[in-house]
């Protein structure tokens, strides 16, 4: 790469890398290193679009797979562990402070009696209803630079790199 060719920073990091270990093929910096970058910017939109419902992204990823389930929007606690690939425990943390809030309740579980389900409650599913959609309003300005053709064909380079993590 040329240094005329520089025009965002990861351009600069494997022009430098390039030019310190020409022995090295550098060029999965390319890829890796922007996709890196977006998760940093995407992190951040993503937590002002919770922030403006008054969400942590944890709250929301909870609330968000309870939605996804339809109505009547209740799991049981080891599907939401599934869901969101957190321990027992923070798990049984968060229904407990999502129940506080009053946007989640627990039911006792109609075919074990020992067991729980996690439902929304109406300021739940209100909640995650906005957030969703802000979210969805931030993504789509993250992604407005895209032609609909080329947003295509990035998700379904993403959905070949990413499959194989998501299988194991």
């Amino acid at each position: 790469m040329a240094p005329d060719d520089v025009r965002d920073e990861v351009d600069r990091i494997v022009h430098a890398w390039q030019r310190e270990r020409p022995d090295l093929d550098v060029r999965p910096l390319e890829v890796l290193s922007r996709v890196s970058r977006l998760a940093r910017h995407l992190d951040l939109a993503r937590r002002g679009a919770f922030a403006r419902h008054h969400l942590e992204t944890w709250e929301f990823d909870v609330l968000s797979a309870l939605r996804r389930a339809g109505a009547p929007y209740r799991l049981s606690p080891g599907v939401l562990l599934n869901q969101t690939l957190v321990t027992s425990g923070t798990m049984t943390n968060r229904i407990d402070r999502l129940a506080e809030h009053g946007l989640v309740e627990r039911l006792p579980s109609p075919d074990d009696r020992r067991g729980v389900l996690v439902q929304l409650t109406a300021a739940g599913l209100e909640r995650v209803d906005a957030a969703f959609s802000d979210l969805l309003d931030v993504e789509r300005g993250l992604l407005g630079g895209l032609a609909d053709e080329d947003r295509d064909q990035l998700a379904a380079l993403l959905r070949e790199l990413v499959t194989p993590f998501d299988a194991s």
